[in-house]
Parts: structure tokens; C-alpha cells; sequence
């Protein structure tokens, strides 16, 4: 074998070889993935049994309603479309309705998402990047308010 042909196995090899590992790692991370959404995104389509979804939006009013104190249940708007959440574990102290909230969980066949995950915003003017982009997308963002229309 001459000097270019050695070469180029090898070069060959080594690309093999990443793309392999390559290969590997997107395979161990797609557990992990998390995709954002609102409530629209995930109305009235079947999403895949066991995807993980960031669910981003804001508590609709008069729709919590607490069993004890581990467990709550309310839905979740982009005052297109609500979705209702099911939540078993410590409510932080800032949710209420009307607040934004960023919940992670899936989706079960009868349409509820059960949240391991509940976040609640932390002060008047923040709100998760996610949640604001899906708000002024759907026209319910207000400049220099908290974020939503009344």
C-alpha cells in the first residue's frame, strides 16, 4: 500500500470512528431532550407516549384546585388553548392564577399533563423567555406590563 493510500485509510478510519461517537451521544442525550410548548402546540394533537414537554403559559383563573397539600390541579393557558395539569409535590410559594408558569412532564392518553416539575415566576416583571416568545406570538403580550392582558 503506498504512502496516500495509508493516508487516506486512516482519515477514513477517524471519520468512521467520530461518527460513531458522534452517533452515541445523540442516542444517550434523546432521553434527555425536553421540547418547550404551549398549550395550543399540544391541544388537539397526540403527542408520543412518554415525550418529556416543557409547558410554558399561565395559570387560567379559577381553575387550581388543591386536594392536599402535595397535590394540585389547574390548567395551564396562552388564552388561545388550556391544558389541564396535574401536580403532586411542594407548590412554590409564588403560584396563583394568573401567574406564568413553566411546568415538565408528559402528556397521558386522556390529554392531562402530569407535571413532575411546577416553576413559578419570581418577581412582577420576569417571565421565562419561552413563555414571553409564545405570548407576543400569539398577540397577548403587553410592552411593559408583567405579560398578559387582563
Amino acid at each position: 500500500m503506498t504512502r496516500k493510500g495509508r493516508r487516506l485509510v486512516l482519515i477514513g478510519t477517524a471519520l468512521g470512528v467520530l461518527g460513531v461517537a458522534v452517533g452515541l451521544v445523540l442516542v444517550a442525550l434523546s432521553g434527555s431532550i425536553t421540547f418547550f410548548a404551549k398549550p395550543s402546540d399540544i391541544v388537539g394533537h397526540t403527542p408520543q407516549p412518554g415525550q418529556r414537554w416543557r409547558l410554558g403559559g399561565l395559570v387560567e383563573q379559577g381553575s387550581v384546585v388543591k386536594g392536599d397539600p402535595t397535590h394540585i390541579s389547574f390548567k395551564v393557558t396562552d388564552n388561545v388553548k388550556a391544558i389541564q395539569v396535574v401536580y403532586v409535590g411542594t407548590v412554590p410559594d409564588l403560584f396563583r392564577e394568573g401567574q406564568g408558569v413553566v411546568t415538565e412532564g408528559t402528556v397521558d392518553t386522556s390529554g392531562v399533563f402530569q407535571a413532575d416539575t411546577l416553576l413559578a415566576r419570581h418577581d412582577e416583571k420576569y417571565m421565562p423567555k419561552e413563555v414571553a416568545d409564545a405570548l407576543k406570538a400569539s398577540g397577548h403580550w403587553q410592552e411593559g406590563s408583567d405579560g398578559a392582558k387582563p
